[in-house]
């Protein structure tokens, strides 16, 4: 994160005595990232965190890969994923690597019986149908229609859905989740040439504290295998923190988009960023003003990397026959572009009311057994109709 913040109450000076009323210490406990390089908050507890009480089960949770190599384009219809009740259970991995998996997900239910950390990814989840309130250890964020919540590797939370309508989109990160270099100065603060700014930045405002014993059930995923543990005191029983990481919300209506008098590449797009893919939001925007401008993007090569495009909302002017929630794939080493017709359609065309996340990885994404039950058979002739 590229801000300072800081929510409850805690000691001046760090690393000092600080007791409760009744004479007790907190128990400190630094969350922190990279060894200790990387960004940290510091925590404040009630109770120590290390106390588990039992073991519970651990279950496979990785990805079932049914093609390691593929080289064509592939679109799946992502609202299809059957709904289910469990939050977890309703994940569905669709495409993945060694450093991210692309998850679909529609949850029925809240979050009650159970805490959630997830200590192999930083979580990226973005909110297409539902709202409610995203809760963890440091503070409270509410989300609706639009948002990613980014959630740090190593975060207990729960989210609590105001109805059974829920569709995320999920992106598990094994590399950690930046804001793009280009987007800041050397102190971190986010220029004027970025595409938004700390304003619309929502870190944890709610700071939500248990004073609670008894039996908590924590399910960790690590290396792909879900844990559960029965901790002896309640998760969220922080009282206070400061540092540099935690939760945050950023909604993709508050992406301002840059345009140009020609078309221009989808770096502009970019919202976030890792060492080995980055996230991209297409939102709605003025289309290009020179006289001759052709919208539509032109024919291109991924040489490089593959890329994924969520549809969210809208007519994507470069797709034909998109539905909202539909995924395609368009791996490296193979050129791709605007549908026949989109190409003369977008010239013209004075703005888009498109919405889409895009995923490019710089490694080939390895498609699931879930995704082929999903998939689009013939996308990949669409281009001779």
């Amino acid at each position: 994160m590229p801000f300072y913040h800081k929510l409850g109450k805690f000691p001046q000076k760090r690393h000092t005595v600080y007791r409760k009323e009744n004479g007790e210490l907190y128990q400190e406990q630094l969350f922190g990232t990279i060894g200790f390089d990387g960004m940290s908050s510091l925590l404040y507890h009630n109770h120590p965190p290390t106390i588990v009480k039992d073991f519970v089960e651990a279950v496979d949770a990785n990805p079932e890969v049914a093609m390691e190599k593929q080289l064509r384009m592939r679109s799946f219809m992502g609202y299809k994923a059957a709904p289910k009740d469990d939050f977890l259970e309703s994940r569905v991995p669709m495409l993945t690597n060694s450093d991210v998996t692309l998850v679909l997900s529609a949850p029925k239910k809240s979050m009650r019986d159970y805490f959630y950390k997830n200590a192999d990814c930083d979580e990226v989840i973005f909110i297409h149908e539902g709202s409610g309130k995203l809760r963890t250890q440091l503070g409270n964020i509410d989300f609706a229609y639009g948002d990613y919540l980014v959630i740090p590797r190593g975060m207990i939370y729960q989210i609590d859905f105001d109805t059974e309508e829920n569709r995320l989109f999920v992106i598990e990160s094994r590399r950690p989740i930046y804001t793009p270099k280009r987007y800041r100065n050397w102190f971190g603060q986010l220029l004027e040439h970025s595409p938004f700014c700390e304003r619309d930045i929502r870190p944890p405002h709610e700071l939500e504290t248990h004073d609670q014993t008894g039996d908590f059930l924590v399910k960790t995923k690590k290396e792909g295998i879900l844990y559960s543990y029965n901790y002896a005191s309640h998760p969220f029983d922080v009282v206070g923190w400061d540092g540099y990481n935690y939760p945050y919300a950023f909604s993709i209506h508050d992406f301002e988009p840059l345009t140009g008098r020609v078309h221009q590449p989808p770096p502009v797009h970019q919202t976030f960023e890792t060492d080995a893919f980055v996230i991209c939001s297409f939102v709605p925007r003025l289309y290009d003003y020179h006289p001759d401008a052709i919208p539509a993007p032109y024919n291109h090569s991924n040489i490089d990397s593959d890329e994924v495009l969520y549809y969210v909302d809208g007519d994507f002017m470069s797709r034909n026959n998109i539905e909202r929630g539909q995924i395609t794939l368009h791996p490296a080493g193979i050129p791709h572009g605007p549908h026949p017709g989109a190409y003369e359609r977008s010239i013209g065309q004075k703005e888009t009311e498109e919405l889409a996340v895009m995923v490019d990885t710089f490694k080939p994404l390895k498609l699931t057994k879930q995704a082929l039950e999903l998939e689009v058979e013939d996308y990949y002739q669409s281009w001779l109709h």
